[in-house]
């Protein structure tokens, strides 16, 4: 049993929650993804709009780039869905919300959600309590990291069949981990069933920011130390596509930021842009 002072959800990953809400309640329609259900999970006091890191001005570029992010992945997650593929894996889970908004596809599949025991048994609780419950489809994976246990053993114990192929996800948490980290995870996913696909967001360095947005990017990094949880690994495209063919992903390509604001917020007539600093590295075996 996790110590109870851990048994609550990664800040990161409430702030996350709370600007995908953000996104419906201050920005107009059409909004690139709704998404309330994480808020709910979160329950934070009802100032939590006043917060600094809710400012509804100064976080736009970072509310649009985390919907965009999120929205990209769901469309993946569907298309491969409909090409047949049934198993769905989100690599440090937090507070994602797929399984409940979008249960018309996740009931097709055998989603797994990989995190920290401590937050996943309080998200689990949470789930109960605001009455989705927790299906047979969706499968919550506690893996403690910090005790160097096997996500893919775990995987494995939960129901993953690793000769079907899957679509796995990790946004959010390469920049938290070393480059040796991230090349072994790589590794492990090269691995998977013909037919896979792997969507893996990572952080730019500052020098490849828009000026715009470098000041949140430093203000972002701040934060974190502050909060224990530093950034410690940057990535120009070049680098981790180098890092994917080195785990044996010969077949991996460069998403920029960039493309995903063309795709979602092209017609947008309110000026909301996603902000440059995050990119998306995606390969199939």
């Amino acid at each position: 049993m996790a110590d109870e002072e851990t048994e609550v959800p990664d800040s990161t990953a409430v702030r996350v929650a709370l600007w995908r809400a953000m996104h419906v309640q201050v920005d107009p329609p059409p909004h690139v993804l709704e998404d309330e259900i994480g808020l709910q999970l979160a329950g934070p006091d009802n100032g939590w709009r006043g917060r600094p890191d809710m400012d509804p001005a100064g976080t736009r570029g970072f509310r649009a780039a985390i919907v965009a992010r999120a929205r990209f992945i769901e469309d993946l997650v569907a298309e491969e869905a409909r090409r047949g593929v049934g198993q769905y894996v989100v690599l440090g889970a937090g507070l994602d919300t797929f399984a409940q908004r979008r249960p018309e596809i996740a009931s097709r599949l055998r989603v797994f959600e990989v995190d920290q025991p401590g937050p996943q048994a309080w998200k689990r609780r949470r789930l109960v309590e605001l009455g989705f419950g927790v299906p047979d489809w969706l499968r919550l994976v506690p893996v403690d990291f910090e005790a160097s246990e096997s996500w893919w053993e775990q995987l494995g114990a939960a129901g993953f069949d690793p000769g079907e192929p899957a679509v796995v996800v990790s946004t959010g948490v390469t920049m938290y981990l070393t480059r040796d980290a991230t090349a072994a995870t790589l590794r492990q996913l090269a691995g998977l069933a013909l037919g896979s696909t792997l969507a893996m967001t990572f952080l730019l360095p500052t020098e490849l920011l828009d000026d715009a947005d470098r000041p949140g990017l430093r203000a972002s990094e701040s934060g974190a130390r502050a909060a224990g949880t530093p950034f410690i690994s940057f990535y120009t495209p070049q680098e981790m596509l180098a890092l994917a063919h080195e785990a044996g992903l010969e077949d991996a390509h460069h998403v920029a930021g960039r493309t995903l604001a063309e795709r979602y917020f092209a017609d947008r007539t309110d000026g909301l842009r996603p902000s440059s600093g995050e990119d998306l590295l995606v390969a199939t075996t």
